[in-house]
């Protein structure tokens, strides 16, 4: 049974019994294309994931025909001479969710179908713990070609993820991206048949739901965070993790349960 956190608005939120968090952005007739109110939105949903104790794990998914499309571009071609400012604060929003999903402790699984482009689809992906695609998925860019920059943090995420040589030529040549090939340049966790994407994606995430909360959060803030620290700040950082890890119930348990030869029962303690 999944409990119903966010039932209407731009961004849906849903909380099931394994703690797996599904938030699904709901503007389809748009191609769940981007503007200020439903980045509004969907950064006050990953705050509400953020303040709930059960979530072990965030699936990132959209509703209709794409994932998301990028910035809703009929809405910035309305504002005519004052998109300047309407940018300003919709990239203000852009960057702090992704920023929130970044920090959020429990780890964020991206489910791809259809277009995943610009700042918000394509950058969503680059901000994403894990990816899984449909293999009829096309990721791209998009930001250079309508004479924009890329953001969501691309310019940097996607060079970690892919190499600087890569990323500039994704970037600054924007070529539409199939599954396979995002998934060969690093791009993607998995790539699936379109109709297994919600099984699979539920089997990850179940994966995940499974395990220690606070080793995986601690795992996952080590690894943003090792993408701007140094090997040297990074040893020590790792050191205290893992020595104030091992004084939790989960680690106890885990070590207990490789001796026993069994399946260890986690609960975030």
């Amino acid at each position: 049974m999944a409990e119903q956190l966010i039932g209407s608005g731009p961004v849906l939120l849903n909380l099931d019994d394994q703690g797996i968090a599904w938030l699904r952005l709901n503007r389809p007739d748009a191609a769940n294309g981007m503007n200020v109110e439903f980045l509004r939105s969907m950064h006050s949903a990953i705050l509400r994931v953020h303040g709930e104790p059960r979530a072990r794990v965030l699936v990132l998914s959209g509703e209709g025909a794409h994932f998301c499309a990028g910035g809703d571009v009929r809405t910035f071609a309305d504002k005519g001479e004052q998109l300047p400012d309407y940018l300003r604060e919709a990239t203000a929003w852009l960057q702090i969710t992704v920023s929130a999903l970044t920090q959020l402790r429990p780890p964020v699984i991206a489910s791809v179908h259809g277009f995943a482009a610009g700042g918000g689809g394509f950058g969503l992906v680059c901000a994403a713990d894990l990816v899984i695609a449909a293999e009829s998925a096309k990721l791209m860019s998009g930001a250079v070609r309508v004479g924009m920059a890329p953001d969501a943090g691309a310019s940097v995420t996607l060079s970690r993820l892919v190499g600087f040589r890569k990323a500039t030529e994704i970037l600054l040549t924007n070529p539409t991206l199939t599954a396979a090939q995002a998934k060969e340049i690093g791009l993607l966790t998995a790539v699936v048949p379109d109709g297994e994407l919600a099984a699979e994606t539920r089997a990850l995430a179940g994966q995940i739901a499974v395990g220690a909360p606070r080793a995986i959060a601690e795992t996952k803030r080590l690894l943003w965070r090792g993408i701007g620290a140094s090997l040297e700040e990074q040893l020590p950082e790792e050191a205290r993790v893992v020595s104030t890890l091992s004084g939790t119930a989960d680690s106890r348990e885990g070590l207990a349960a490789v001796l026993e030869r069994r399946p260890p029962e986690f609960t975030g303690a």
